[in-house]
């Protein structure tokens, strides 16, 4: 096991965390804005999002998408620095939409909690949670370039961290409340199909949060509800593991030889626990 090491402290919750342009972007709900982190751990705000950011993607010209989890739209940061909707999922997210993963297209796919899962959390604990499979059932939604929205997978449970896998032609998706990693083939129309489970984590009791694909195949978990980063390769095999100081929500991989592998760690998820605490973590290590 890897231990990490603390790059930048004083978040507020950490998350959709995305290396580009020899930086690390990530989205901090309670700070409210977007942020760039160099590996020297020079902060630098990119642009606030009032309604609390999450997922974070980019168009194939390059400008940023963005998830807005409280008004349940994606924003587009456009190059004159203006901040606007590129499409609204209101009508098709069941809560706050959370991570996004978008592909060489700017085609964009997007999660959402399906329901409160902190409200619930508050009355039930996480076994009975889990063992009701109709707490966050939701959907996927597609977002074309263009912003035209259509749904691209029913019956998910709290769908969460996606990455890309196989150059492309596979989209695995966290469902965060089944414990594992589903995958879906992925056409080049956007969309998906043949929907299987890649890696179960319930052995372990990984609740997979934020995910993400290294070039041999595997794809590594923040735990959420365990202070570590862990490696599954397809078929659900424990491949590696990263420790991390507190408990592990998102997770990206980058650096100048791809193989620094980034946390997004946090005390606890719940905004009554976290928020204004300034508690949250990016933490790093080799791998």
């Amino acid at each position: 096991m890897t231990a990490a090491t603390v790059l930048l402290e004083g978040l507020g919750f950490g998350e959709g965390p995305r290396w580009r342009d020899g930086k690390l972007w990530f989205s901090d709900f309670y700070r409210r804005a977007v942020y760039t982190v160099d590996l020297d751990g020079t902060e630098t705000k990119i642009v606030d999002v009032p309604q609390q950011p999450s997922g974070l993607g980019w168009l194939a010209d390059g400008r940023l998408l963005v998830s807005s989890m409280r008004d349940r739209k994606v924003l587009r940061l456009d190059n004159d620095g203006g901040l606007v909707v590129h499409a609204d999922l209101s009508g098709l997210a069941d809560f706050h939409v959370n991570d996004l993963i978008t592909d060489a297209t700017g085609r964009a796919y997007v999660g959402n909690f399906g329901y409160d899962l902190h409200a619930d959390m508050h009355v039930r604990d996480i076994p009975t949670i889990l063992g009701d499979e109709s707490a966050a059932r939701t959907r996927v939604v597609r977002i074309e370039p263009d912003g035209e929205v259509v749904i691209a997978a029913e019956d998910m449970r709290f769908p969460n961290g996606m990455a890309l896998i196989d150059s492309g032609r596979t989209l695995v998706v966290a469902e965060t409340l089944r414990l594992q990693l589903t995958a879906f083939d992925l056409a080049a129309d956007g969309s998906l199909s043949n929907r299987r489970v890649w890696a179960s984590t319930a052995p372990q009791m990984v609740a997979p949060d934020g995910i993400a694909a290294d070039p041999e195949g595997g794809i590594w978990v923040a735990a959420a509800l365990g202070a570590a980063v862990v490696r599954y390769a397809e078929g659900g095999e424990v491949t590696g593991m990263v420790e991390t100081s507190q408990n592990a929500f998102a997770c990206a991989l980058g650096g100048p030889d791809g193989r620094t592998l980034f946390a997004c760690t946090a005390p606890d998820s719940d905004p009554g626990v976290v928020d204004g605490k300034a508690l949250g973590k990016i933490e790093i290590a080799t791998v």
